[in-house]
């Protein structure tokens, strides 16, 4: 059996947990409780191993702030809290969110009507005058008829600017989780496996789970995520998360693995870090379109080598891979600090 196979009534309760550990001061005796439920058994170990190997990652969502901590301030045992800790279990115990563009399937890209290549971004105006900003990896399709303007995200993160319509019809954006209808507005969807995440920065938007769970309207500075039977508490929207848009990738304080991860997005070679450097802050605007002067100038400030190992098929001459396209992504970059 897989290691990190657990239960699931183990694992939504794991969660429950997390979600009570959030409270500010926390009791000591719930301390001691969850110390004791970790202890009685492995499936209880394994459920907390999983959910600290996704929680960093799941952590840039909402900058400093999580959905767990969002989820504690609803009343105990609640039914919006209740939604909250199974949209969360999902993400944890499913496969966790797919983080980069390349994750995603791509037969999901294939057939789309707009798409955009890895490591690439594009700008597409509708015929209604809507702007889409696209991340790379991302694919939508589009449906305009008289009774509406749809879009169908199948990939990857856009952020769309919608325009008047003199016919006033509504401009929505499905996805795998549900629906959700610009007032509007500008506002950035983003696509994972398990959720969809949604930003609001001018006008609102509201957001419909596929399974009937009652919608929500968020505002222009309110960011949520959102799975098929919950959204989760609103947070603060943070403009700095579409600065792709404008070319950079700001980071306030972020972890160096998550940083790589995000990096990664904009690379032709897959990037990572040593362990014991994963954990280490960064912090700065960094230009996307010069991946390799970001990692010098990440590596520099934090006082790490950048070491590269090629695997290849094929011949290899002056540090360039030759080899069919469809092995273009095998070249990794590891960063590691010196001793």
């Amino acid at each position: 059996m897989n290691a990190m196979v657990v239960p699931p009534g183990v694992a939504q309760r794991a969660v429950a947990w997390m979600v009570e550990l959030q409270a500010q001061p926390l009791p000591d005796e719930v301390r001691l409780a969850w110390q004791q439920w970790r202890d009685s058994h492995p499936d209880h170990e394994r459920a907390r191993q999983r959910i600290e190997a996704v929680n960093g990652r799941l952590r840039t969502l909402g900058g400093p702030q999580h959905p767990a901590a969002a989820a504690a301030l609803l009343t105990p045992r609640s039914r919006q809290r209740r939604h909250a800790v199974k949209t969360l279990t999902v993400l944890f115990f499913t496969g966790g969110l797919a983080w980069t563009a390349q994750q995603q399937l791509p037969w999901r890209t294939w057939t789309a009507d707009q798409r955009s290549g890895d490591g690439r971004r594009r700008n597409v105006a509708l015929a209604d005058g809507s702007a889409v900003a696209m991340n790379v990896g991302a694919a939508f399709d589009v449906d305009y008829d008289q009774h509406g303007r749809r879009l169908r995200l199948r990939a990857g993160e856009i952020v769309v600017t919608t325009a008047h319509d003199p016919a006033q019809r509504p401009f929505t954006v499905r996805t795998a989780q549900g629906t959700l209808q610009a007032l509007g507005t500008r506002f950035a969807v983003r696509l994972y496996e398990a959720a969809t995440q949604v930003s609001v920065f001018d006008g609102a938007v509201e957001l419909r789970p596929a399974r009937g769970t009652p919608s929500r309207t968020l505002q222009a500075g309110q960011q949520a995520l959102f799975g098929a039977d919950a959204i989760m508490p609103s947070l603060a929207a943070d403009e700095d998360s579409i600065a792709w848009t404008d070319g950079f990738l700001i980071a306030k304080g972020m972890r160096l693995g998550d940083f790589l991860a995000e990096l990664s997005r904009y690379s032709e070679v897959a990037l990572s870090c040593a362990p014991e450097a994963a954990g280490l802050r960064v912090s700065g605007s960094y230009r996307l379109d010069d991946v390799q002067l970001v990692l010098e100038t990440v590596s520099a400030t934090l006082d790490l080598n950048i070491e590269t190992r090629t695997r290849f098929w094929g011949r290899y001459r002056s540090g360039i891979r030759l080899a069919p396209k469809i092995f273009h992504k095998t070249w990794s970059v590891s960063i590691f600090r010196v001793t």
